[in-house]
């Protein structure tokens, strides 16, 4: 951190209206770049002008996928100051992922002290207002120039940040999913499902593509009828179990599989801390789902991730039958009463509003 060194822009881009933001489509003036050898280690730190990467072609970063990365969000409170949420939790599992593919490992509060420099240099691009933030996107890869499938004698880190606005931004919309089928497979056991690497989600998109032709906005992961995920989130469910209890579920982080979502950990003890229903980490069917709509267990259904936050869901199509998810009790809410609960809990420990403004959660930059 000390050696970390800061380059201004002589050339900074216009600032857009913050109603016009797509996300992951506009980006700010700097960004944060690392290298490293197997000689040498890491190099200083340095906050540059956002610019085109010069890669040799051989990078085997371009021929077998050697590359991590991590999402996160930096905010702007209520009250003007910045805060990032549980960043350390991405830093350390920027390092599990790491080591999954044979990158160096990193410093993480070296890292995250460079980063939150960045997200200060550039604090300026963060938009007001609830559901704005500025997304946060480190990246590792590697930059070894050689053709054969070896350790990367050489990487490079590097992080960019892009102003966002609300996920859905005409309103919260439960969406509809589609249950994958026997041809396609997300993540198996012993496989690199729990990691941030990009060949996980590049093998995603053609089911998508499929899922959205049909009418369904994402498509929701079976591994041998077991429930895992849905698109790049993780899954939760509330309903009433076979022995009558309130439930809110989701898969384990077990087998490799399942992805050690940051918001998916903050859900699950938000949740506990309610007391209202039973919370459970452990394996359940699509089958189980399915008995349980037609019996009228099944409350809601949501995704959970670092874009969306929560994402809600209606209906799944599972063996060519649609099952709607209604609450008899809220029919015409089109969002749960605890997904709303939840997301609520989620955005005020963000961004600073009462009761969560000293949440031990947030880092105020």
């Amino acid at each position: 951190m000390t050696k970390l060194t800061k380059e201004r822009t002589t050339t900074p881009a216009p600032k857009p209206e913050k109603s016009t933001l797509v996300f992951g489509h506009t980006f700010t003036d700097h960004m944060l770049e690392i290298d490293w050898n197997n000689k040498d280690g890491w190099g200083a730190p340095r906050i540059v002008p956002r610019h085109n990467l010069s890669l040799d072609p051989a990078a085997s970063v371009f021929h077998y996928a050697i590359e991590v990365f991590e999402g996160m969000k930096a905010f702007r409170g209520d009250d003007g100051k910045v805060r990032m949420f549980r960043p350390m939790m991405n830093m350390e599992r920027m390092n599990r992922s790491a080591q999954r593919v044979a990158l160096p490992q990193i410093d993480p509060k070296g890292l995250l002290a460079c980063i939150k420099e960045l997200v200060l240099f550039d604090q300026d691009w963060i938009p007001e207002g609830a559901g704005y933030s500025l997304y946060v996107r480190p990246t590792l890869i590697s930059t070894h120039a050689y053709v054969g499938v070896a350790i990367p004698a050489s990487a490079k880190l590097f992080v960019i940040l892009s102003p966002v606005g609300p996920y859905y931004p005409t309103g919260w919309k439960p969406v509809k999913l589609i249950c994958s089928d026997e041809r396609y497979c997300r993540a198996w056991p012993g496989g690199s499902g729990c990691y941030k690497v990009g060949g996980n989600y590049a093998l995603t998109l053609v089911p998508q593509k499929e899922a959205a032709q049909k009418g369904y906005a994402q498509v929701l992961w079976l591994y041998n009828d077991l429930v895992t995920e849905v698109g790049t989130m993780n899954f939760f469910l509330l309903w009433v179990n076979e022995q009558g209890e309130k439930e809110l579920i989701t898969c384990p982080l077990n087998g490799d599989m399942i992805l050690p979502g940051v918001t998916r950990d903050s859900i699950l003890q938000i949740a506990r801390e309610m007391k209202e229903f039973k919370v459970s980490e452990r394996d359940y069917t699509m089958s189980e789902v399915a008995k349980a709509i037609d019996e009228g267990r099944v409350l809601e259904a949501f995704g959970t991730g670092t874009a969306a936050v929560v994402s809600p869901v209606c209906l799944i199509s599972y063996k060519g039958k649609d099952y709607s998810i209604i609450d008899p009790k809220h029919p015409d809410a089109g969002v749960g009463p605890v997904t709303k609960k939840l997301y609520d809990a989620i955005q005020a420990i963000s961004y600073g509003r009462a009761p969560y403004q000293n949440h031990t959660w947030v880092d105020t930059l």
